[in-house]
């Protein structure tokens, strides 16, 4: 396998540095070298071309739209498991966490220069990979192939140009739209960002010719295996989502034409597809199982795709850097609803929060599979089963602390890391999933004003049947808490069914920016309640606290007294990223986003 990414590698440097290439000294071809004029000529060769789209997209730093796990040092910055920390489900305290605090207590400034850890890893670095794909589509039609084999390759490369195109919009916006291989010349270098609005038109057209064109079945076993069409549906239901909701949102045209694509892409999925939901009849195991499971997903019915991690080829630290999260917050732990369907706010099972271990009595049992209940140290070998009590915070000694004492625990593996040296680890990534499909489908539908009860059926009720939830209907009654977000009920219910049931899988801060929800990031991190049993409980603890005065409670305050301190949002700018200087001094013309200057 090594030996396969070499190979990607020479082939890529090989076709980027010749691609362009036209002096008559190059009309000689050697014989014994890759030449762009005599490679393209075999399905064989677009299909070698294009792994060198799923080399390039594992470098999680500057190209993360099949975000995994990155390697070393800073695995715990470039991996899905973290980005919650950008917004209101963890709250990470450890120094090499501040590019999520930074942006979390919306204190972010203009970086120097684009990509990188430093920067938040979403920089506008990446145009290689835009221009490798954009060489490809040059030069698939040299191969003496049929058309429906060559459209194959044709749409995986549209399809990876179309997700990191919707990518770099629903950060910075506007974008440099490029869909051919450009010189040190090209005017396009030196052009504006192109709107949106035609960024994405484009974009959809992508998606449209990948869901068109891509097969089934790669015969690869997921193994892991190619994007295929699922993975394309998948992918579009996603993107035409976040663009759907934005518009809505935002004020831009044409919100319904996304949102019904959306919809239409999540059905089709669901209706022809070969995944389902994953379950073994367990309620209190199922819904973490998959997500802490080592080296290898094949055959999991819910899994669309995945990256595997193999000792001696790539590898990362990520279990290692797990408690650099810092723990999930009070606002999380309180949006699991009651078993009898009802939240916490409404229903009479809610035991309170005064003693740690009744916040999990009667609740959903995705939050005992997502938050660790002292009682489960054991089954999870939770710090390698060291015997200490937990939950643990800051500065009690030994073992794992929390910041908030709300360890998570949905993505744990304690196997990742016995006897394992730095770097070494093998946990897989889990980049798409069905259950995320059936989401994003409920939501669409609701957001158009068509979704009926089989619908729900069909989708979140899914969700809730594998952990023995009561199904939701189309009327359920409003939360007190989020009766000013201006959504109807079910609404409501929808999108905590998505904070839920994707927590710790990267997409709450997308989801706040699409629903232009930024004001729900000016709510403090809380923890646990901080009352004379908890100060029993924790000794030698060093926390900082505050009194709740919706009920008079004290509980941690992570952030009181720091940096992060009273967090702030800008609503006339706080939703897109700015553009680095650095790309700003070597084009002008981009322009920086509003606020930014």
């Amino acid at each position: 396998m090594n030996k396969q990414l070499y190979k990607f590698r020479f082939l890529l440097v090989s076709l980027l540095m010749l691609g362009a290439c036209n002096d008559d000294f190059l009309e000689r071809y050697p014989l014994d070298q890759i030449s762009n004029e005599t490679f393209w000529n075999t399905a064989n060769d677009l299909a070698t071309y294009n792994n060198v789209f799923y080399h390039m997209s594992q470098d999680d730093v500057n190209i993360p739209i099949m975000l995994g796990h990155h390697q070393g040092f800073d695995s715990q910055v470039a991996s899905y498991l973290m980005l919650d920390g950008f917004a209101d489900n963890l709250a990470p305290d450890h120094e090499r966490h501040a590019p999520f605090q930074m942006v979390r207590a919306g204190r972010q400034i203009v970086p120097t220069s684009s990509g990188g850890i430093a920067n938040q890893w979403y920089g506008f670095r990446g145009w290689n990979f835009v221009r490798a794909v954009n060489i490809g589509l040059a030069n698939y039609g040299r191969a003496n192939i049929p058309d429906n084999i060559r459209n194959r390759y044709v749409g995986e490369a549209r399809l990876f140009r179309g997700w990191f195109y919707h990518h770099i919009v629903k950060m910075f916006g506007d974008a440099p739209y490029v869909d051919r291989e450009l010189n040190i010349d090209s005017e396009e270098l030196f052009a504006a960002r192109t709107p949106r609005v035609q960024v994405m038109d484009k974009v959809l057209e992508d998606l449209n010719f990948a869901t068109t064109h891509l097969p089934n079945n790669w015969g690869d076993g997921n193994n892991p295996g190619r994007l295929n069409r699922w993975a394309a549906l998948a992918i579009k239901s996603r993107i035409c989502l976040f663009e759907g909701t934005w518009r809505k949102y935002h004020g831009l045209p044409n919100a319904d034409t996304w949102l019904t694509e959306a919809a239409n892409a999540a059905k089709a999925l669901m209706d022809n597809g070969p995944y389902s939901i994953y379950t073994t009849g367990n309620p209190e195991r199922d819904y973490n199982s998959f997500h802490r499971q080592l080296a290898d997903l094949t055959g999991n019915p819910e899994v669309i795709q995945w990256r595997r991690y193999v000792l001696g080829i790539r590898t990362n630290h990520v279990q290692d850097y797990y408690s650099y999260t810092g723990g999930a917050t009070r606002d999380l732990v309180e949006d699991y609803l009651c078993t009898d369907g009802l939240p916490i706010t409404l229903s009479n099972l809610y035991q309170g929060d005064d003693v740690f271990e009744n916040v999990f009595v009667n609740r959903d049992p995705r939050l005992r599979q997502t938050i660790l209940h002292p009682a489960d140290a054991a089954f999870y070998k939770y710090h390698n089963a060291d015997g200490l009590p937990y939950p643990r915070l800051a500065g009690q000694p030994g073992g794992r602390t929390s910041s908030t004492g709300y360890h998570v625990i949905k993505h744990y593996n304690a196997d990742d890391m016995i006897g394992k040296a730095f770097d070494t680890g093998e946990f897989p990534a889990l980049i798409l999933r069905f259950g995320e499909v059936l989401l994003n489908y409920a939501e669409a539908k609701a957001e158009l004003g068509t979704i009926t009860q089989a619908d729900l059926d069909a989708s979140i009720n899914k969700l809730r049947d594998r952990v023995g939830m009561p199904h939701l209907t189309l009327n359920p009654p409003m939360d007190p808490r989020y009766a000013n977000d201006g959504v109807s009920s079910l609404i409501v219910e929808i999108r905590r069914e998505r904070r839920i049931e994707l927590m710790g899988e990267g997409f709450r801060y997308d989801d706040i920016r699409r629903w232009k929800q930024g004001r729900k990031l000016l709510k403090k991190d809380m923890g646990i309640q901080w009352n004379a049993a908890a100060q029993a409980r924790f000794p030698n603890a060093i926390i900082r606290t505050s009194v709740d005065p919706s009920n008079g409670k004290t509980y941690i305050d992570v952030y009181r007294n720091t940096d992060w301190d009273n967090p702030v949002f800008d609503e006339s700018k706080d939703y897109l990223w700015p553009i680095p200087l650095s790309d700003l001094a070597q084009n002008p013309s981009l322009g920086q986003n509003p606020g930014w200057n």
